[in-house]
């Protein structure tokens, strides 16, 4: 009997091990059952990318776990041979959204348009790509990418936010809380920046309708899973996160929507922005000494931009930061009437870099 009791303490042992084999890589899964080819390709476009920087990534209690390179320098990228911040370069050109940049005279942004090889033209490139903030720009560049032809691409996010608030029947997006609504891959979920209150969806709303001052701090990152193999995780992609194209992992409850603990900004009441939640943490100022205020995850949260089923239709126009669509834009788009964006911190708490 003794060596049956033995092997079964050790079937017993083996059991309680964690199961380290079906540990995986989101973008190293196929697409899920249900997910519609716009989705697909919007994954695998920014999948690609991800990879590409050697996979930064911030951990769902918000926490930097990986960065290895960064927007600015000659290191290369994994899979070939350019750098860092030539890549960059072409998010900005082949996304469509560096000549209006150029065209309006933006410092250094004509010099990207170059060839690359000038000394002199090559460090004004580098300078615009690191003064002029270019998250926008990788979501116009994966959505044209990935195809999506009818997509509003711009050097900033609230263009592309207002379009699907304003107009969701005419674009291939459409607004959302994301405190209501469960993202899914494909989908937009944006977040306000800059000191000021939580607004959340309904005072994104109300900004929209010009109830209240318009917010046009804002950043946006694509989404490349949700919940895969039940670990109650959103995964999503943004470019000049953290100086990279880097992912990030969300907490998702029960019913698959956001944590509430992920509602909030430096210096605003924590939780959904109804008030519930987790009002007791406080997370006025990140410092050594309140660590609960440095998590890169707990944002203002306001918009989740839902992707619908589209057919080919004519594309959507580039619209640059500052002004609205040109003139030879469609008559079905409606103008962007918000502010031009003003500098703010990045994604890194402390940071006076502007995005």
């Amino acid at each position: 009997m003794r060596p049956v009791r033995t092997a079964c303490l050790f079937v017993l042992a083996l059991a309680a091990i964690p199961d380290v084999g079906h540990a995986h890589e989101v973008c190293d899964l196929p697409p899920r059952h249900g997910v519609s080819a716009q989705a697909a390709a919007i994954v695998r476009s920014a999948c690609r990318e991800h990879l590409l920087w050697r996979r930064p990534f911030i951990d769902a209690d918000g926490r930097l776990a990986s960065l290895g390179v960064t927007e600015a320098e000659r290191v290369r990228l994994d899979a070939g041979d350019q750098p860092a911040w030539q890549r960059v370069a072409m998010y900005w050109r082949d996304g469509g959204t560096l000549q209006p940049m150029a065209s309006e005279g933006t410092p250094g942004a004509a010099s990207c348009l170059a060839p690359h090889g000038e000394r002199a033209t090559d460090s004004d490139c580098r300078a615009f790509l690191i003064d002029t903030p270019w998250s926008a720009a990788f979501v116009s560049w994966v959505m044209r990418d990935a195809g999506l032809t009818t997509f509003t691409r711009s050097a900033r996010h609230m263009d592309y936010i207002a379009r699907a608030y304003r107009t969701p029947p005419t674009g291939p997006y459409r607004f959302a809380d994301p405190a209501q609504e469960k993202a899914a891959p494909g989908d937009l979920l944006c977040h306000l920046r800059g000191a000021g209150p939580v607004r959340g969806g309904s005072g994104l709303r109300a900004a929209l309708d010009g109830q209240s001052p318009a917010a046009w701090q804002s950043h946006c990152d694509i989404v490349v899973a949700a919940n895969p193999g039940g670990d109650r995780l959103l995964y999503l992609i943004g470019g000049n996160v953290l100086n990279a194209v880097t992912m990030r992992k969300l907490p998702l409850d029960r019913s698959g929507r956001l944590q509430p603990e992920v509602f909030a900004l430096p210096g605003a009441t924590t939780g959904y922005p109804d008030g519930s939640g987790m009002e007791d943490l406080d997370t006025t100022e990140c410092r050594p000494g309140n660590a609960a205020g440095c998590s890169f995850n707990r944002r203002d949260w306001a918009a989740l931009l839902k992707l619908q089923d589209m057919p080919p239709s004519t594309p959507e126009p580039t619209t640059s930061a500052e002004h609205a669509a040109p003139a030879s834009a469609p008559a079905t788009l409606e103008p962007t009437t918000l502010p031009a964006p003003v500098p703010t911190a990045s994604d890194v708490p402390g940071s006076i870099r502007p995005r």
